[in-house]
């Protein structure tokens, strides 16, 4: 035999060798053709069966516009109050964003109050107010979408009634939490611009009083105290605002902020202003006369602030809160959620199938393994190797 002879019939006898494994796996499974058929489909009637037993669970949806930030006309109201504007953001405080209106529906107020209106602890069988909680917060989801910015709840129950219930129920307690935030937050800032009016309202009587005892010359007259006063008025109280202002940003951030920084170099200048007018004042007029003067401008002009803030406090606190749209209420959903029947067909006939499979396939290699010598040593050695591992 020529060596092309031989390299082609070397390379023919692995391609048999391939062909009578193929035709060995071919052989068990077509024996066992019924069991491989027929046993994943009882399985899946099994399974499918089975799922009759479990209590089926609904579904309820309600999506919503959260509240969106309504400061634009009261922010125009503000600026046009002058420097003392920000004191009104200092009792206020900024709006919350979307993100914390889930936080307030999965907050404990809201959870205890649904599940002493549903009587979930009897529903869900705990014992302890805390366990009715994580039962509910496994059945309930609260989604921000990042696109379109609605708030959407889903609800899981076996009563679908019940479940569009405690959906709508959510949006009604979000409802009810931000109109109390809202009107305690309102009724600070009256309660605080109520007390600054009228400890300036004092002030202001006592500034007229002292004016009215004090007397002037021609000196003072020429001297246009009115301009000079309203002017000293006015550098005073923005003075003051952003003083306050630099204290809350102090109370909020680091001294080495970028804000604080720049809060104190606008107090330094007001300061520095004030100073040049006072020192200017002194000698040219007759100072006790126009001292008290520019007090009693700069109580008025507080007094002028003041009195519009608490008019936008009081403003703020007759409102009824936030306005949540409902864009889809909740009903009671006619299909369950769960479980999918179809689904656990089709996975566990499939399941069932590879495992029939590969059952068959060890089976049958198993009992070839003892024509092979060599195999049958091995398997021997493994045996003894678990004998071995295993305690007595």
């Amino acid at each position: 035999m020529n060596p092309q002879e031989q390299t082609g019939s070397t390379s023919a006898a692995p391609t048999a060798e391939e062909g009578i494994s193929l035709l060995e796996l071919a052989v068990p499974i077509a024996a066992n053709w019924r069991l491989l058929v027929i046993g994943p489909l009882v399985i899946g009637a099994l399974a499918v069966g089975a799922s009759y037993l479990v209590p089926p669970t609904y579904t309820a949806r309600t999506t919503f516009l959260p509240p969106q930030q309504s400061q634009g006309g009261a922010a125009s109201a503000l600026a046009s109050l002058g420097a003392l504007a920000g004191l009104a953001g200092v009792a206020g405080g900024i709006k919350s964003p979307a993100d914390q209106y889930v936080s307030l529906m999965q907050s404990v107020n809201v959870q205890d109050r649904i599940i002493e209106a549903f009587d979930l602890m009897r529903v869900y069988k705990t014992r302890l107010r805390i366990e009715a909680r994580e039962q509910l917060n496994e059945r309930v989801r609260i989604v921000l979408g990042k696109k379109d910015g609605l708030i959407s709840v889903e609800v899981d129950d076996p009563d679908p009634g019940r479940a569009a219930e405690i959906a709508n129920r959510h949006v009604a307690e979000l409802r009810r939490i931000t109109a109390e935030l809202a009107l305690s937050e309102a009724q600070q800032r009256r309660v605080f611009f109520e007390t600054q009016l009228k400890q300036t309202r004092e002030r202001l009587a006592e500034a007229q009083q002292a004016l009215q005892q004090s007397g002037f010359n021609q000196g003072t007259l020429r001297a246009e105290p009115r301009a000079a006063a309203e002017g000293y008025a006015r550098l005073r109280a923005e003075l003051t605002a952003s003083e306050v202002r630099l204290r809350v940003l102090r109370s909020r951030l680091a001294d080495e902020a970028p804000e604080v920084v720049q809060q104190q170099s606008v107090v330094a200048a007001l300061r520095a202003q004030l100073g040049k007018l006072e020192s200017a004042a002194e000698g040219a007029t007759d100072s006790n006369y126009l001292g008290r003067y520019r007090e009693f401008k700069y109580q008025e002009t507080l007094f002028e602030l003041f009195s519009k803030q608490f008019e936008l406090a009081r403003v703020d606190e007759s409102r009824d809160g936030t306005l949540i749209q409902v864009v889809d209420a909740a009903v009671a959903p006619e299909r369950k959620s769960r479980p999918r029947r179809s689904v656990i067909a089709v996975v566990s006939t499939g399941l069932a199938g590879v495992a029939l499979l590969v059952f068959v396939l060890l089976r049958h290699g198993l009992s070839g393994a003892g024509a092979d010598p060599l195999t049958l040593s091995r398997l021997q050695r493994l045996r003894a190797s678990f004998r071995r591992g295993t305690p007595a």
